[in-house]
């Protein structure tokens, strides 16, 4: 083989290196693009499942001696350069219930909702006195998370048929913050 011949099999590997290189990266731009409309559809999925339960809310509660008349989403805080989101907060003169609400329910959820009604007072002092009750929701909840949210001291709201419900039994006594 000669030093031409050699010299042009390598500019004809190198070609293919930089052509090899300009598809990875129009196949990350690809990735990329799917990505941000996967991550989109999850928050428009979750604020739809939100949008289900928030009416639901004020008769779930009546039925477990939390009469709340009030019911927001989506209520956010900052402080301290800190945030804060609460998917549906609902409330009445005594009490205010914190619900996080997530399509699939699991573990780091159930935990990441007990920190934020751990700091809930700190964000929001106006609320000091009134009991602070912890719930969580899902369409589909991971096994064993509905009984780790309860043994937490958290409402549970699952779906029941076409309908949503709490799923804790009768006997359960929330946690207060």
């Amino acid at each position: 083989m000669t030093t031409k011949e050699l010299e042009k099999g390598f500019h004809e590997i190198w070609d293919l290196f930089k052509e090899t290189d300009k598809k990875f990266k129009e196949t990350d731009k690809k990735i990329a693009t799917v990505t941000e409309q996967v991550a989109g559809l999850s928050g428009k999925w979750g604020r739809f499942v939100e949008g289900l339960l928030a009416p639901a809310v004020l008769k779930l509660f009546r039925e477990r001696g939390i009469a709340v008349d009030r019911v927001s989403q989506r209520v956010i805080a900052q402080k301290n350069g800190k945030h804060m989101e609460i998917d549906i907060l609902a409330l009445n003169a005594e009490y205010a219930v914190l619900i996080e609400v997530k399509s699939t329910l699991g573990v780091d959820d159930v935990d990441e909702h007990l920190a934020r009604l751990a700091d809930f007072k700190s964000f929001y002092p106006e609320y000091k006195d009134r009991k602070i009750v912890g719930a969580v929701a899902g369409i589909d909840i991971e096994e064993g998370v509905d009984r780790y949210a309860y043994k937490q001291g958290l409402f549970v709201i699952g779906q029941s048929g076409e309908m949503v419900r709490i799923l804790n039994d009768k006997k359960f006594q929330p946690r207060y913050w």
